[in-house]
C-alpha cells in the first residue's frame, strides 16, 4: 500500500483531517467526514478481499470493513500522527477478524484456542511454502508454542464450521452423520435404580419379599396375595407399604456405594418355595 501510504501524507488528506478535528458538529464537517470516508473506501476494500472464501460473502466483508474505516476515520488524531494508513488498516481488520471470531463459528470458541488456531494456521502455510513439512516438532520450533498448544490449535483447525448430520460419513456410504449419534439408554436408569434399592431389599424379612414377589413381579392383586399366603387383605397392602417405604428411605439415607470391583449379583425377589405359606406372624 505505497501509493496508500504517501496519499495519506499528502497535504489534501492532512487538511482534510484537520478541518474534520476543528469543525463543530454539524452538515459542514459531516460532508468531510463523507469525503474522507469514500476517499479510502478502496483500501478498505482491498483488506476485505484478503479474507474471501473463508465462508463469508465478500460483499458482507466489504461492508464489515467499511465499519471498521468509519471507526478509523473517527477515532484518528492528525495532531498526533501524519499517517493515517498504519492506524486505519489494524483497525479495519481487527473489526473483520472479530466477525469471524464472534459471529462465524458454529459453536462458541474460547479466544485462546482461536488464537492458537490461527498461528498454527499461519505456521502450516509458511512451512509448506517453504517446502518443510508441517510435523508437531516443526509448528513447536516455527510458533514458539508448546506442544500442546499446537496439537488444540490444530484440532480447531477444521472446526470453524460445524458439519449437517445429514452429511455422509467417509466410512460408510449412504450412511449419515446423525446416523452415528447414540441415544439416551433407560436400561442406565434401570441398573442404578436397582443398585440404589439393593441394600433396602436385602434389609427386608422373607414375608416381605415374598409379598413384593408376588405383586410386583408375578402380577397378582394383593387379595390373590392374601388368598395364597392365608393373610387379610389389609395386612398385604401393610406389608407393601412398609417395604416400599424401607427400600426408599434406605436408598435416600444410605446411597448404593458404586464401585470398580466385581460386585455380587443383584439380589432378586425369587419366587419362594412352593409349599404352604408361612404362619402370619
Amino acid at each position: 500500500m505505497a501509493a496508500e501510504d504517501r496519499r495519506a501524507g499528502d497535504p489534501e488528506t492532512q487538511e482534510r483531517f484537520r478541518l474534520l478535528a476543528e469543525l463543530p458538529e454539524g452538515p459542514g464537517r459531516e460532508r468531510i467526514r463523507q469525503e474522507i470516508i469514500c476517499a479510502w473506501l478502496p483500501m478498505a476494500h482491498r483488506l476485505a478481499a484478503r479474507y474471501r472464501n473463508r465462508g463469508e460473502a465478500l460483499e458482507d466483508l466489504r461492508q464489515i470493513a467499511a465499519v471498521g474505516l468509519v471507526s478509523a476515520v473517527d477515532r484518528f488524531d492528525p495532531a498526533r500522527s501524519r499517517a493515517f494508513v498504519p492506524f486505519a488498516v489494524p483497525t479495519i481488520t481487527g473489526e473483520i477478524k472479530r466477525h469471524f471470531r464472534d459471529h462465524m463459528w458454529a459453536v462458541h470458541v474460547p479466544r485462546r484456542i482461536q488464537n492458537l488456531r490461527n498461528a498454527v494456521r499461519l505456521a502450516t502455510a509458511e512451512l509448506g511454502g517453504e517446502g518443510a513439512p508441517a510435523s508437531l516438532a516443526k509448528l513447536v520450533e516455527h510458533t514458539g508454542l508448546t506442544e500442546d498448544e499446537v496439537r488444540q490449535g490444530s484440532e480447531a483447525l477444521y472446526g470453524f464450521s460445524a458439519l449437517s448430520l445429514d452429511a455422509e460419513t467417509a466410512t460408510d456410504v449412504g450412511s449419515a452423520l446423525g446416523d452415528l449419534l447414540g441415544a439416551p439408554d433407560g436400561a442406565f436408569d434401570l441398573v442404578l435404580d436397582r443398585e440404589m434399592a439393593k441394600s433396602g431389599i436385602l434389609s427386608l424379612d422373607e414375608r416381605e419379599k415374598q409379598v413384593l414377589y408376588l405383586r410386583f413381579f408375578r402380577g397378582m392383586t394383593q387379595s390373590a396375595i392374601a388368598a395364597e399366603l392365608g393373610i387379610s387383605q389389609v395386612h398385604v397392602s401393610r406389608l407393601i407399604t412398609g417395604a416400599c417405604r424401607q427400600i426408599r428411605e434406605n436408598a435416600v439415607h444410605k446411597p448404593a456405594q458404586m464401585s470398580t470391583r466385581p460386585q455380587q449379583p443383584s439380589p432378586q425377589l425369587e419366587a419362594p418355595p412352593r409349599g404352604p405359606p408361612p404362619s402370619v406372624g
